[in-house]
C-alpha cells in the first residue's frame, strides 16, 4: 500500500478520521486525550497536559486564561518517544491552543525528526470542512480515493436528517461547550443545530466560541438549551450542573421551564470535528425532536434544580416533568 507507513496523530478528531479512512493498522502513536475507537488507548500517547486532573470548570477556565496569556503552552510533546517511533506523517491542528500541543512547537519537532515527517494541520471551521481534512488525511496517507467514499457515507446519513426534521416547528436553541463561565458552541455548532431542524440563538456559524452571561442566555429565552462540556463526558460535567441550576437568570430560562435542557457527551461528541460530528448531528436531533430518531449517543435530561436522568420515552415526553 502506498503512502506513509508511520502516522502518529496528535489530537483525537485526527486520529477518528485515520481509523475511519481504515489506517489503524498504521497509527503508532496518539495523544494522552484520543480514546476512540477504544483500543487506540493502547498506543504510546506522545503528548501530556500541563492542567492538573480533578480541577472545577472554572478553575480550569483560570488555568487556561493564564497559560494562553502568558503564552506558556498547554500540552506538551515527548520528543525522545517521538525520535522512536519515527512517524513519517504527523497529524495535529492550528485551530485551537486549548485542543492541542502548539503548531510551531510540533513544526520544530518536526525538523529533528527522523527523515523529517510530513506535518498535516487540520484547522475546519465547518462541517464541510471537517470533510475537506477528511480527503486530505486520506490523500497524505496515500488512499486518496478512501476519503470520497468516507465522505459520501456520512453526507448520506446527513441528508436523512435533514429530510426527517424538514417541515417540523424550528425551536430556538442555546448550545453550551462549557458551563463555567458559560461559552457556546461556536465554528460547526450552529451549523449542526440547523441541520437537526432548530435556530442557534448565538448565531455564531463558522466562528470561535467565546463567554456568554447568563443575563445574556435568559435575554435569547432558547426553547432547548443543549450542554456538551468540551473534554467532558456526561457524568464529569454533570458536577458543575447544581451551581448553573442555582443562578436566577438559569431559572428565568424557557427551556428550563419546560423541561428541555438536555446534557450531552462533549468528550467524544460535537466538540471532536471528525467523522462523529455526524453521530453528534443525529444525537441533536434527537434533543430537538425527541422520538425523530434512535439514540445515537448518551444524552440526559437536566432537571431545574441541575440533576440529570435518561430523557423519558418518546410517546411520554411532554406529559409530565420530573424534577429531581
Amino acid at each position: 500500500m502506498a503512502g506513509p507507513r508511520r502516522i502518529v496523530s496528535l489530537l483525537p478528531s485526527a486520529t477518528e478520521i485515520v481509523c475511519a479512512l481504515g489506517l489503524r493498522d498504521r497509527l503508532v502513536g496518539v495523544s494522552h486525550e484520543c480514546d476512540w475507537p477504544p483500543d487506540v488507548t493502547a498506543l504510546p500517547a506522545v503528548t501530556r497536559s500541563r492542567i492538573p486532573p480533578g480541577l472545577a470548570s472554572g478553575a480550569i477556565d483560570a488555568l487556561v486564561r493564564e497559560q494562553l496569556a502568558g503564552t506558556r503552552a498547554l500540552y506538551s510533546l515527548d520528543l525522545p518517544l517521538l525520535q522512536q517511533l519515527a512517524p513519517d506523517l504527523l497529524v495535529t491542528q492550528a485551530l485551537c491552543d486549548v485542543c492541542a500541543v502548539a503548531a510551531d512547537e510540533v513544526d520544530a519537532a518536526a525538523c529533528v525528526l527522523p527523515g523529517r515527517p510530513q506535518v498535516l494541520n487540520l484547522e475546519p471551521l465547518s462541517l464541510a470542512d471537517v470533510f475537506t481534512t477528511l480527503r486530505l488525511v486520506a490523500t497524505a496517507a496515500g488512499v486518496p480515493a478512501t476519503g470520497p467514499k468516507v465522505v459520501a457515507a456520512l453526507e448520506a446519513r446527513i441528508a436523512r436528517v435533514r429530510a426527517l426534521v424538514a417541515g417540523r416547528p424550528v425551536p430556538r436553541v442555546a448550545f453550551l461547550e462549557w458551563v463555567d463561565p458559560p461559552f457556546n458552541g461556536g465554528h460547526w455548532t450552529p451549523e449542526l443545530v440547523a441541520l437537526a431542524g432548530g435556530h442557534d440563538v448565538f448565531a455564531a456559524a463558522g466562528q470561535p466560541s467565546r463567554t456568554r452571561s447568563l443575563a445574556e442566555l435568559a435575554a435569547l429565552a432558547p426553547d432547548v438549551v443543549v450542554i456538551a462540556c468540551c473534554g467532558f463526558g456526561i457524568d464529569r460535567a454533570a458536577a458543575d450542573l447544581p451551581a448553573l441550576a442555582a443562578h436566577p437568570d438559569w431559572q428565568r430560562l424557557p427551556a428550563v421551564a419546560s423541561g428541555r435542557v438536555y446534557l450531552a457527551d462533549g468528550n467524544h461528541f460535537f466538540n471532536r470535528p471528525g467523522p462523529r460530528l455526524v453521530d453528534s448531528l443525529e444525537i441533536l436531533a434527537r434533543a430537538l425532536h425527541p422520538g425523530l430518531l434512535p439514540a445515537a449517543g448518551p444524552l440526559v435530561t437536566v432537571s431545574a434544580t441541575g440533576g440529570i436522568r435518561p430523557p423519558p420515552p418518546a410517546e411520554t415526553r411532554g406529559r409530565s416533568r420530573v424534577t429531581i
